[in-house]
């Protein structure tokens, strides 16, 4: 018969590990995106369904390389999950030897870059309440600066978005 002192012991346990599953099946869908490197396509992992599941659209903007020959590929993340459904959405950032280097959240879907042109990161107005015509840009080329920045912000017509930069040894 079980002692509560191993049921709760048990619990946790599970618990983990169950966590550790999902964290590692999002480094392998990352990596399978990332080795594929078909830029401006999504993937998407998983399915989300009203009572449960969740899905997670990754999609590979490209590779920059900064003036100090340092390269990170850049990829659009979001992950949707709870009954709703509810989104997290965040611009991943990798080297160039696939390794996560960082992120930066979003708080919106609509918030995420469109694109990565010549080492420029591409935000354009996707709302219906903001100017379609504005386009934010941020040049990725002039990176390798360390620390990175903790915050940039991206500002237009009606909002303005935080983009906080999450280290990956933290």
């Amino acid at each position: 018969m079980c002692t509560p002192k191993i049921i709760f012991l048990i619990f946790p346990l599970t618990a983990i590990l169950l966590s550790a599953n999902g964290q590692v099946s999002d480094l392998i869908i990352r990596l399978q995106v990332l080795e594929k490197g078909i830029v401006d396509s999504t993937f998407i992992f998983g399915n989300w369904r009203e009572n449960d599941g969740t899905e997670t659209h990754l999609t590979y903007l490209g590779q920059v390389t900064t003036k100090r020959r340092q390269s990170f590929k850049i990829v659009n993340s979001v992950w949707l999950w709870g009954p709703s459904p509810r989104a997290t959405s965040r611009i991943l950032v990798f080297n160039e030897k696939n390794q996560y280097v960082g992120n930066y959240y979003m708080t919106m879907i609509t918030d995420l870059p469109s694109g990565l042109v010549d080492g420029k990161l591409i935000f354009k107005n996707t709302e219906k309440d903001c100017d379609k015509s504005l386009t934010t840009i941020i040049n990725l080329n002039n990176g390798g600066v360390s620390p990175a920045p903790k915050t940039v912000q991206l500002q237009f017509k009606l909002i303005i978005v935080n983009i906080s930069f999450i280290n990956a040894n933290q």
